[in-house]
């Protein structure tokens, strides 16, 4: 049985990828989590996916959570910390939310590609990955083998449950307690 090369270089790929991300926009994240008091997370698409196993993962430390355009997500307001996942970090209907979250007076973090875009600019912290996205006017931040966004979307996957397992450690929240908030209607 031989090895996957193309499953091998993605992996080099994303390790090469880590070595870009940095510790001190996780620990600045990981301090607006805990100053707040709900969490609400917004997403489209693929970087949606990630970020709704991020909001999964949150509700399982014990914290208040909300997916983004879920019908019992409630209003969002001050204390609160509307978190946006977006590659591009132009995304229209992730743009508008961060203008609406912010002038109600939440918190806003993002993980994107392009801090310099229009929702990085609005953020009080930003989680930067590198990658590439079709859906920006944007440069590309590295070069990647894969298809349009998928370093951006598995970096963000691996970087959310970095920020769980940080989370965790500063909180003394241990995996069984989290187990048994796991959903038992399944």
């Amino acid at each position: 049985m031989s090895e996957s090369v193309y499953l091998m270089e993605v992996i080099k790929e994303l390790e090469r990828n880590a070595h870009l991300v940095r510790e001190e926009e996780l620990q600045a994240a990981a301090d607006l989590i805990l100053a707040s008091d709900r969490i609400f997370v917004a997403g489209a698409g693929r970087s949606g996916f990630a970020a709704r196993g991020f909001s999964n993962r949150l509700m399982h430390l014990g914290r208040t959570v909300y997916f983004v355009s879920e019908p019992t997500t409630p209003s969002i307001g001050k204390g609160d910390l509307l978190w946006i996942a977006s590659g591009s970090g132009q995304t229209g209907s992730m743009r508008v939310m961060a203008e609406t979250a912010k002038g109600l007076g939440a918190a806003l973090a993002t993980v994107t590609i392009h801090p310099e875009g229009a929702i990085g600019q609005m953020a009080d912290t930003v989680i930067r990955l590198p990658g590439g996205t079709p859906k920006s006017s944007l440069e590309d931040t590295c070069p990647s083998i894969q298809i349009m966004a998928d370093a951006f979307e598995q970096m963000s996957w691996i970087v959310y449950d970095v920020l769980i397992h940080e989370l965790m450690e500063r909180t003394g929240v241990t995996e069984e307690e989290m187990f048994s908030r796991h959903a038992n209607l399944e």
